[in-house]
C-alpha cells in the first residue's frame, strides 16, 4: 500500500465534497477515538487531526459510551459540517478496550489508530504512523513516552511511579519489549488486528498490550517518542480502578484465559468478607452475646460488605443504583445463602470420601465460590436492557 495526497480539490475534510455518482474515496486512515462526556473536546480534536492529515484521506470514528453531555451529539454536528467523523453511540456498554474494538471493527482504512478524544496525544504524529506502516516498516507504531524525546508531562510522583510498576509487569510477565506498553495512542495494519480481534479480553484500559500479547505472531513495532499534553476540558478517567483492570489482563493472558480476572477479584472479596465475619463475631463474643446473635450479624455484615465492594469494583461497568441497588442486595444475599448450602454439602461429600478436614473445607470453599460468582454474575449484575415502547401516530389518509 502506498500513501499518495488526494487529488486537488477533493479535500478530506469535506466528506460530501465528491460529484454526484462518483465513487467515495477509501480512507487512508481509520481513526478510532473512544469518548466518555467529552463534548467538549470534540470539535477541537477534529479541527487538529484535520490539520494535521492536510491533503491525507481520513476518518474519525467517535465511539462513545452513552455519555450524557452531549458527546455523540457533538460528533454529529460535526459530521453534518462535512467532515469525515462518524459516532458509534453505545448503549448499555461501557470501556475503552471495548470501545477502541468495536470502533476499528467498523473501519474501512487499511491503517488504523487510536487517539484518546481529550487532546492529551499529539495528533500531528499520525501522517508518520502511517508512513512507518504504510511503507511496511511496521506492523505497529506505538507512540511512547518513555523513548528518548517523549515525555509524561507533569504527572505526579505516585502516577509515575503506577505507570513505571505497569510497564516492568507487563515486560517481566508478558514480555512485550517495548518501553511504554500502556500507550493508549498507536496505530496498527487493520489485517494485523483482526488476526488477534477473537483473542482480545476487551477488558480495562490497556488495549495496546491486549493487542501485542493475542497476536499470532510477532509484530515489527516501531516506538516514536511524544509528549503527554495535560487535560484542558473535562475530567480525566485514571483512578486505582485502570490499576486494578490492568491487573486483570496480566491474569486473563498469563492463564490463556483459562481464570476470567473478574473471578479472582469476587474470591478476594469473599476472603474479605470472611475477615469481617471474624472481627464481628470475636467483637461480638467480647461483649458477651450468644453465639447464634453474633453469628447472625456477622453474616450479615459480610453479605454487605461483599456486596458493596463488588458492586463498586468488580461489576464496575454494570454497578446497580437506586431501586436496582436494593434488589440486587436481596439477591445477592439469597445467592450467598443457597452457595453456604452448597458448600458444606461438597465439603461432607469430600470429608466421606478422603477423612481430611483442610482438604473437605477448601473442596466446600471452592465450590462456593464458583457457584456464587456464576449465579450473582448471571442474575444480580448482569446486563438489563430497558425497552422503550416505540410511539406510533396514527394519521387518518384523506
Amino acid at each position: 500500500m502506498s500513501v499518495t495526497p488526494a487529488p486537488d480539490g477533493a479535500a478530506v475534510t469535506m466528506a460530501g465534497s465528491a460529484p454526484v455518482g462518483a465513487r467515495p474515496a477509501v480512507p487512508q486512515l481509520s481513526i478510532i477515538s473512544p469518548a466518555y462526556h467529552e463534548r467538549d473536546n470534540i470539535r477541537p480534536l477534529v479541527m487538529a487531526i484535520a490539520a494535521a492529515m492536510g491533503e491525507t484521506r481520513w476518518e474519525l470514528i467517535v465511539v462513545d459510551d452513552d455519555s450524557g453531555d452531549g458527546t455523540s451529539e457533538e460528533a454529529f454536528a460535526v459530521a453534518h459540517e462535512g467532515y469525515p467523523v462518524r459516532c458509534i453511540r453505545r448503549i448499555g456498554r461501557r470501556g475503552l478496550a471495548s470501545a477502541v474494538v468495536e470502533g476499528a471493527l467498523a473501519a474501512t482504512a487499511p491503517v488504523i489508530a487510536v487517539i484518546d478524544a481529550d487532546l492529551q496525544h499529539d495528533e500531528r504524529l499520525l501522517p508518520r504512523m502511517l508512513s512507518l506502516i504504510a511503507d511496511g516498516d511496521s506492523d505497529l507504531v506505538v507512540g511512547s513516552r518513555h523513548v528518548e524525546g517523549g515525555s509524561v508531562g507533569d504527572w505526579s510522583r505516585d502516577r509515575q511511579a503506577m505507570s513505571g510498576f505497569a510497564t516492568w509487569c507487563a515486560n517481566i510477565v508478558l514480555g512485550t519489549g517495548i518501553s511504554d506498553p500502556m500507550s493508549g495512542f498507536f496505530a496498527i495494519r487493520r489485517d494485523v488486528f483482526h488476526a488477534c480481534v477473537h483473542d482480545l479480553s476487551q477488558q480495562g484500559y490497556k488495549i495496546l498490550l491486549d493487542i501485542i500479547s493475542s497476536a499470532p505472531r510477532e509484530l515489527k513495532i516501531t516506538e516514536i517518542p511524544y509528549v503527554f499534553r495535560n487535560r484542558t476540558q473535562g475530567e480525566s478517567k485514571v483512578d486505582l480502578m485502570i490499576m486494578l483492570e490492568f491487573l486483570f489482563l496480566l491474569i486473563e493472558k498469563v492463564t490463556r484465559g483459562l481464570i476470567p480476572p473478574r473471578f479472582v477479584l469476587f474470591s478476594a472479596v469473599g476472603g474479605l468478607g470472611l475477615l469481617s465475619h471474624l472481627v464481628v463475631l470475636q467483637t461480638l463474643k467480647a461483649f458477651g452475646s450468644t453465639f447464634l446473635v453474633a453469628q447472625t450479624t456477622a453474616t450479615v455484615v459480610a453479605m454487605t460488605l461483599n456486596y458493596v465492594i463488588n458492586n463498586s469494583v468488580t461489576y464496575r461497568s454494570q454497578r446497580l443504583r437506586g431501586g436496582r441497588f436494593v434488589i440486587g442486595y436481596f439477591v445477592f444475599c439469597l445467592v450467598c445463602s443457597i452457595g453456604g448450602i452448597a458448600n458444606i454439602g461438597v465439603a461432607d461429600l469430600v470429608l466421606a470420601g478422603i477423612d481430611n478436614w483442610p482438604l473437605a473445607g477448601i473442596a466446600g470453599a471452592l465450590m462456593s465460590a464458583v457457584f456464587n460468582f456464576g449465579v450473582a454474575t448471571q442474575f444480580v449484575w448482569t446486563q438489563r436492557r430497558r425497552t422503550r415502547r416505540p410511539r406510533v401516530s396514527r394519521q387518518r389518509a384523506a
